[in-house]
């Protein structure tokens, strides 16, 4: 039995998006599977290509011990981004069914109140191939909600801006008016919501 610590990588998306949830993702290792992770590719998600991040994802998953977490809009409302970010980071460790020796977290915030050890990475995505690996199988998985919402949602261009404030999801947001998954704390929804014309064409969705 090898007797090399488990060390865990976290990182989340869609912190800066307008709609859906921010979600992260924890991948497990030892030490001696960081060259494998090298050797598929893996580097920040913002790098890889869509059909490359797939692959990976799906790479990841099968090689690895990794679990998704999510705070959802409401949350983020309440909490704001960065506390609901990190929400969203506890929630994915502690659906993990082992406890690893070492969390490694992207970015310089820890994890409050979390029972194992931890360290914050700045550009952790960069700097260590298992936080990259959460990258990307974190944002393969919002990804998917996000397009899979389309149905739901179909005049918000959902699947090419995946909820973030392009001019495309600006204007659709103008024509449309604001849903129950976007992220009413952020700037631009705000503005939407106090316009002196905003209630009669923005009425929103609270279903």
């Amino acid at each position: 039995m090898s007797a090399e610590p488990l060390i865990a990588g976290v990182d989340e998306v869609g912190r800066g998006a307008l709609f859906g949830p921010v979600v992260a993702a924890v991948v497990v290792t030892v030490p001696s599977g960081f060259p494998q992770l090298w050797e598929l590719g893996v580097k920040d998600s913002k790098q890889l290509s869509p059909q490359k991040r797939q692959k990976l994802s799906q790479q990841i998953q099968r090689d690895f011990v990794c679990r998704i977490g999510y705070a959802t809009v409401k949350e983020i409302d309440r909490l704001n981004i960065l506390h609901a970010s990190l929400l969203a980071m506890s929630r994915a460790i502690g659906k993990l069914p082992l406890s690893p020796s070492l969390c490694l977290i992207d970015g310089k915030h820890i994890i409050k109140d979390l029972s194992i050890p931890q360290k914050a990475v700045i550009q952790g995505d960069q700097q260590s191939p298992v936080i990259a690996a959460a990258s990307i199988v974190a944002k393969v998985w919002r990804d998917d909600l996000i397009a899979r919402w389309h149905g739901r949602y179909p005049d918000y261009g959902l699947p090419r801006h995946k909820g973030y404030g392009t001019a495309q999801h600006l204007e659709a947001i103008g024509n449309h008016g604001l849903t129950s998954q976007h992220r009413l704390s952020f700037s631009p929804c705000q503005q939407i919501r106090v316009s002196p014309h905003s209630r009669a064409k923005w009425g929103g969705d609270d279903n």
